[in-house]
């Protein structure tokens, strides 16, 4: 469990470098992908809940470093949603296409419900998503679409990113 925890943090870590450098030079009206997110729904779901949450904060904290989101944002998100997604281990059977993309539109869609209610209760220091911009929708389609590229790539690392039963 350990090892994939540290191997998800430090996938994560890249991808986030990866987002916030190189990615962002070819962002589509200023939207790039989470694959960072993607990860963290990848490794929840083949190791579990506690991996899942444990990684989704440690991950989380590394990016909040890394974004100008507020401290803690991040990982609270990361955290629910590597609790969420550890919860699908072993009730669907991850195929090389639809699983991947739909485990993570729904962790997108659910990053955006999240981010709305700590920003409903928070202010507007806390940015969230706006339903009537492209910019949620284009991101909810990058992410849709590069899981199962992505998913394909972690599974080459397996030994790596998935914990002894």
């Amino acid at each position: 469990m350990i090892r994939s925890i540290i191997w998800t943090v430090i996938f994560s870590v890249i991808a986030g470098i990866l987002q916030s450098t190189l990615i962002a030079k070819f962002a589509l009206f200023n939207v790039i992908p989470d694959l960072a997110l993607c990860i963290l729904v990848y490794s929840a779901y083949v190791n579990g809940t506690m991996t899942g949450q444990i990684s989704g904060f440690i991950s989380g904290l590394f990016l909040d470093f890394l974004s100008a989101a507020p401290l803690g944002l991040n990982c609270l998100v990361r955290t629910l949603i590597g609790a969420l997604a550890g919860i699908f281990k072993g009730a669907l059977f991850l195929d090389y296409f639809i699983m991947p993309m739909l485990l993570c539109a729904l962790a997108t869609i659910l990053k955006a419900i999240i981010l709305f209610f700590i920003n409903l209760i928070m202010g507007s220091g806390v940015p969230a998503y706006s339903l009537v911009t492209a910019v949620f929708w284009l991101e909810l389609a990058m992410n849709t679409l590069s899981a199962p590229l992505l998913f394909f790539l972690l599974r080459r690392f397996r030994y790596m990113t998935v914990g002894r039963k």
